[in-house]
C-alpha cells in the first residue's frame, strides 16, 4: 500500500503522470468527437493549426497564456500554504478597477512605459485587498477560505457592475464599460520579440504583459523555495501541527499569502485591459480565474509547470476557436467539453493512474527492490 505514495523522481511527478493524464483527456475528447461523427484527428490538425500555424495564431495562444500564468501562479501560492484560493476570479474583476484607474489618471499626460508600473502596483493593490478579506476571516474568525473566496466572487461582479454603470461609464454611453484609453494606456505588442523567430503577431494582443508573466514566475520561484517566508508557507501547507511548534504564527502566514495570491490574479487584469481592449469592460475576466485552478493542478503548483500548461490551454482556447470555425458540427459548447475533460484528468482523477505508474518507474529504476530489501532487512 505505501508504493502509491512512493516518492517519484522529479521527470515523473513533473512530467510522465500529468503527461499520461492528458493523453487520457484527449482520447476521451476525441471519442466525444466520434461520436458527433467527427473524425478526431482533423479536429486535432485543426487544433494544433489554429494555434500554432502562423504567428498571429501563437499571438492569440501566448496571449491566452500570459493571463493563466497569472491566475495559475495565484492559485499555487495560496496551495503552498494549505489553502485553496477559489476567489481569482473575483480578485482580478477588482483588481481591474486599480487598472482602469491608473489609466484614465494618467494615459493623457504619460507614456505607456510611466502608466504600466502604475497599473499593475494599482492591479496587485486592489487584487490582495479583495483576497485579505477572506484571509482574515480565515485566520482571525475560522470562515473556510473556499465558501469565502466563492462568495467574494459574486460581490466583486456587483461592484464591477455598480462601477461601471453608475461610476465609470463616460456620460452619455450605453455600454458598461470605460471611455478608450489614450496612447499612455495601450501596452505595445511583442513584434520585436516574435520577428527574432521570423512571425508576425498580425492582429493578436500579444503585448508586454507577457515578460511581466514570466518575471512573475519567476519571483514565485524565488519567494517558495528561496525566501523563509515561503519555507514557512510550505511547512504549514505541510503539517499546520508543525508549524505551529516551530512557532510560525499561522495566522499572518493565512493573510499574508492571501494577499500575495490576490496581487498575482489582480495582475491579470493588466493583459486584457491594457493589451487588448484598452478599456474596462463588463466580463472582462472570462473564467480565466477558474482555468488558474487547472494550471495550477496540472503544473504541479511549480512555475516551471505552470507555464506549459498555460500554453496548454492557450492552445484549448485559441484552437478550439479555429476547430469550431473548420468544423461547424463541433460547436464552442464541445471545446468547453475538451477543456472540462482536461481539467478533470488533471485534477479530480490526478491520482488513477498514479499507483501503476508509480510501480512501474520503481520497477524500472530498481528502487523497489531497495525498498523491499530494506523492509525486509
Amino acid at each position: 500500500m505505501s508504493v502509491p505514495h512512493a516518492k517519484l523522481p522529479a521527470w515523473a511527478e513533473y512530467g510522465l503522470i500529468p503527461l499520461v493524464n492528458l493523453l487520457v483527456a484527449f482520447a476521451v475528447a476525441g471519442l466525444v468527437v466520434l461520436l458527433v461523427g467527427e473524425s478526431p484527428l482533423e479536429a486535432a490538425y485543426h487544433m494544433i493549426n489554429g494555434a500554432f500555424g502562423r504567428g498571429e495564431y501563437i499571438g492569440f495562444t501566448l496571449y491566452y497564456a500570459t493571463t493563466f500564468i497569472f491566475t495559475g501562479l495565484a492559485v499555487a501560492v495560496a496551495f503552498h500554504a494549505g489553502l485553496f484560493n477559489i476567489g481569482g476570479e473575483g480578485q482580478a474583476y477588482v483588481a481591474g478597477i486599480g487598472v482602469a484607474l491608473a489609466c484614465l489618471w494618467l494615459d493623457r499626460i504619460m507614456p505607456w512605459y510611466v502608466v504600466f508600473p502604475v497599473a499593475i502596483l494599482g492591479a496587485a493593490l486592489f487584487g490582495a485587498a479583495w483576497a485579505f478579506i477572506p484571509g482574515w476571516l480565515q485566520a482571525k474568525r475560522g470562515s473556510h477560505i473556499v465558501i469565502t473566496t466563492i462568495m467574494f466572487n459574486f460581490i466583486a461582479a456587483s461592484l464591477m457592475n455598480y462601477m461601471l454603470n453608475r461610476v465609470m461609464k463616460p456620460l452619455g454611453s450605453m455600454s458598461l464599460e470605460t471611455r478608450t484609453f489614450e496612447a499612455g494606456g495601450q501596452l505595445p505588442r511583442l513584434d520585436w520579440l516574435m520577428k527574432i523567430f521570423g512571425l508576425s503577431v498580425g492582429t493578436s494582443p500579444f503585448n508586454v504583459t507577457f515578460l511581466l508573466a514570466l518575471a512573475a514566475a519567476f519571483g514565485v520561484w524565488v519567494l517558495i523555495w528561496r525566501t523563509r517566508l515561503g519555507y514557512e508557507m510550505r511547512t504549514m501547507g505541510h503539517s499546520p501541527a508543525a508549524a505551529r511548534y516551530a512557532g510560525i504564527k499561522e495566522a499572518r502566514i493565512i493573510v499574508i499569502t492571501m494577499m500575495i495570491s490576490g496581487a498575482l490574479a489582480g495582475m491579470m487584469a493588466l493583459n486584457p485591459i491594457m493589451g487588448e481592449t484598452y478599456r474596462m469592460q463588463l466580463d472582462f475576466v472570462q473564467g480565466a480565474g477558474f482555468v488558474g485552478i487547472a494550471v495550477a493542478l496540472m503544473g504541479r503548483s511549480h512555475p516551471a509547470g505552470i507555464i506549459p500548461a498555460a500554453i496548454l490551454f492557450g492552445v484549448l482556447y485559441q484552437g478550439g476557436a479555429e476547430i469550431s470555425f473548420e468544423m461547424p458540427s463541433i460547436s464552442r459548447d464541445m471545446i468547453v467539453i475538451i477543456q472540462g475533460l482536461v481539467i478533470l484528468f488533471a485534477g479530480a482523477l490526478e491520482h488513477m493512474f498514479r499507483p501503476a505508474l508509480t510501480r512501474a518507474v520503481l520497477a524500472v529504476s530498481g528502487r523497489g527492490h531497495t525498498e523491499a530489501a530494506v523492509k525486509g532487512a
